[in-house]
């Protein structure tokens, strides 16, 4: 399976989207005024090399509103094949939250992310932790994620809601990394 995900990823237009500079300044902008993303998205905006990636994450209702308002604490991406988020998430980093079919409304901090190879334990153990946190309680949710192989749990903090930002997007990927980390690594602070 993963030698066919190899040979489908080769087009790297559609494996990345750039995150164009109008959204960094809308985000600039709409963050104003919040002691913490004023100052975090700041230093993204200036920071060379980067140390977070920057991330879209396209949300359904309920859960989106689940997310902004504080219920739902944690975020879950359950596939079949090694897709990012999986292993392309890490703590820190940036979570734009997209209305599906709509704008981004609203940000988040991903504060710990988890990659799991899934099996039929852990998809028990995944749902005994987290259902609560996930706000996903209910069997059928965990019986359609009962055929995944991999999930990436993330743990979200700092959630902003946000006037609209208006963002195209015509592909059905339900995430997409718009900015990489450098794996640079900087011997010394300035």
């Amino acid at each position: 399976m993963i030698q066919e995900f190899e040979k489908t990823s080769t087009d790297a237009k559609l494996l990345e989207q750039p995150m164009k500079s109008s959204t960094l300044e809308a985000l600039r902008e709409r963050t104003r005024g919040d002691a913490f993303w004023s100052r975090y998205i700041e230093e993204f905006a200036t920071e060379q090399p980067l140390s977070v990636s920057v991330h879209l994450g396209i949300f359904v209702e309920p859960f989106l509103g689940f997310v902004l308002d504080g219920r739902k604490s944690v975020e879950s991406r359950f596939s079949q094949m090694q897709c990012a988020p999986y292993n392309k998430v890490k703590d820190g980093d940036i979570l734009l939250l997209k209305k599906s079919g709509g704008p981004v409304v609203g940000l988040c901090q991903i504060s710990m992310a988890w990659c799991y190879h899934m099996d039929t334990d852990t998809l028990g153990e995944l749902r005994d932790e987290f259902a609560d946190a996930l706000c996903a309680q209910d069997p059928e949710f965990w019986e359609s994620k009962s055929s995944a192989e991999y999930a990436t749990l993330m743990r979200l903090s700092n959630v902003l809601e946000l006037k609209p930002i208006p963002f195209e997007k015509r592909d059905k990927r339900g995430w997409v990394v718009l900015e990489k980390r450098s794996r640079q690594m900087v011997l010394w602070n300035k």
